[in-house]
């Protein structure tokens, strides 16, 4: 467990829990089997990159699973898809985001800029199918704001095991429980992505944004972060 210290991008809190005192074994249910860890955890979303967006976010999380999670914003690019992932890094703060990240100093913080903060990936919060940091990229499954808003929910998305999420060892792996447990501690940082910087409607290469750093294919609007908030 870690020290206490905004696509489609990559690119993560005060929670009650059942707790033990030191040196005490776990909570037992009354069958003798360890007792489930199941919390309820929210975030207030605000805006990054001046995108002008807010939101809300409550996910339940019990054991090595998010059993409901739910996602409101509003104030985003209107009929765009917006990536959104939960993040977390063993080594990272946890936290959201500020322009003193901007390493280039262009006025604007990038999902890369943005991981020492929030740390990699761990669950893309996609609409259908595949949940993990392999999808994050996967602009067609990610939620679509009408008229700048959009509800999301999806139940039963499962932790995986991670790598490069800061954990001692080859490739920085972090086990599915690890990532579960931090994030039950309020440690996950939710980011929604999509920026409409020069306020024409859509994702376009237009200066001084161009492309992502994530893929030269996407322009950066669409992957730069525009929500932030921690889960706690």
């Amino acid at each position: 467990m870690k020290r206490n210290s905004k696509l489609a991008l990559g690119g993560a809190a005060a929670v009650v829990i059942t707790a033990v005192s030191m040196g005490a074994g776990p909570v037992l249910a009354s069958n003798g089997k360890a007792a489930d860890k199941t919390v309820t955890l929210r975030a207030e979303l605000t805006e990054l990159n001046g995108s002008g967006a807010s939101g809300t976010a409550t996910a339940v999380v019990k054991n090595q699973k998010i059993e409901h999670i739910e996602v409101h914003a509003e104030g985003l690019t209107p009929d765009a898809p917006h990536a959104q992932h939960i993040h977390y890094g063993n080594d990272a703060l946890n936290e959201c985001p500020t322009l003193a990240l901007d390493s280039n100093r262009d006025g604007r913080v990038n999902t890369v800029e943005g991981i020492p903060a929030y740390g990699p990936v761990v669950v893309s919060l996609n609409t259908t199918g595949d949940t993990t940091p392999a999808s994050f990229l996967d602009v067609a499954r990610f939620p679509v704001s009408h008229d700048g808003i959009f509800k999301y929910s999806r139940d039963n998305i499962e932790f995986t095991d991670v790598a490069g999420t800061g954990y001692p060892g080859a490739g920085g792996l972090g086990t599915a429980k690890q990532i579960a447990d931090s994030i039950r501690e309020g440690e996950g940082v939710l980011v929604i992505h999509g920026v409409d910087y020069d306020g024409n409607g859509t994702y376009n290469f237009s200066d001084p944004e161009a492309a992502s750093e994530l893929n030269p294919n996407l322009p950066a609007e669409a992957t730069d972060p525009a929500l932030c908030g921690v889960l706690r």
